[in-house]
């Protein structure tokens, strides 16, 4: 079984683009959080063509039960950022779970 993914999408709020890619970046605040478990893969941001404050994240880690050790060991400072960051979205979904073929 390939890697664990999670699609996220995301719009930023008006005038705070800058702020949210660098806080979704490959490098940015969640992906150095996510960065405390060797079982993180990485992140990708894409940001929509047609609607430019449209983005989506997927994250990668080794297995669902890599990240679910994750959550579990750092819910605290997970929903900490969560709560943080949000003033940068108006919009959050996640648009799935899946895993590579």
């Amino acid at each position: 079984m390939g890697a664990h993914v999670i699609v996220w999408e995301f719009r930023a709020r008006e005038g705070l683009d800058r702020d949210f890619v660098r806080a979704y970046a490959a490098d940015g605040d969640w992906a150095r959080l996510f960065g405390r478990s060797q079982g993180f893969l990485g992140t990708t941001l894409l940001r929509d063509r047609e609607v430019p404050r449209r983005h989506l994240t997927i994250d990668r880690w080794v297995s669902r039960e890599a990240f679910e050790e994750f959550r579990r060991l750092n819910a605290a400072d997970y929903q900490r950022l969560d709560r943080r960051l949000a003033t940068l979205t108006e919009e959050e979904r996640r648009v799935g779970v899946f895993e590579e073929p």
